[in-house]
């Protein structure tokens, strides 16, 4: 029988995010994302929200680059799996568990004021709006076996329109 195990998120960082390296050398980022669903109450007809809370872990660039250009409050997209560990408590010696997102592709949403961009001329191209849609994603682990992707086809380009070529139907 198949299976799948993929989370896809947006949301705000609920704090900086916190990078360190492995003996390895290899990049470790955490940090803790939000996202917020609002309904309205059959019954009192009043606004109701409530939040979940996301421990989200990265590797390797993709750590980098979120440690280097996240910060608290930054919106994000992420996708990744999710993984359970079992660590000890040193106080108490009992076996506890933590249940985080592995995020293997990340998008920082947002413009330049809400800290979701990279600022300061730094590069990457506005998409539409005021939005920044940067897109950033893990290697793929050597022991799995990507399918490969296929470019879409290149949309064909417009000619190039003069002036003249505009009709005066102008309401003014």
């Amino acid at each position: 029988m198949a299976s799948l195990n993929k989370v896809l998120l947006i949301g705000n960082l609920g704090r900086d995010p916190e990078s360190r390296f492995l003996p390895s050398g290899g990049a470790v980022c955490n940090f803790s994302i939000a996202t917020t669903e609002s309904w309205k109450d059959k019954n009192t007809g009043q606004k109701q929200e409530k939040t979940e809370w996301h421990n989200i872990t990265m590797y390797g660039r993709l750590a980098e680059i979120a440690g280097q250009y996240l910060k608290k409050g930054s919106s994000v997209y992420i996708e990744g799996r999710l993984q359970t560990r079992k660590w000890q408590d040193k106080q108490t010696g009992a076996d506890r568990y933590t249940t985080e997102i592995v995020a293997d592709e990340m998008k920082m949403l947002g413009g330049r004021g809400d800290g979701g961009g990279m600022g300061g001329g730094q590069g990457g191209g506005y998409s539409g709006g005021n939005e920044y849609n940067q897109e950033y994603s893990a290697p793929a682990a050597p022991q799995q076996a990507a399918a490969p992707r296929q470019a879409a086809p290149a949309p064909a380009a417009k000619p190039a329109r003069s002036f003249d070529d505009f009709e005066d139907d102008i309401p003014f």
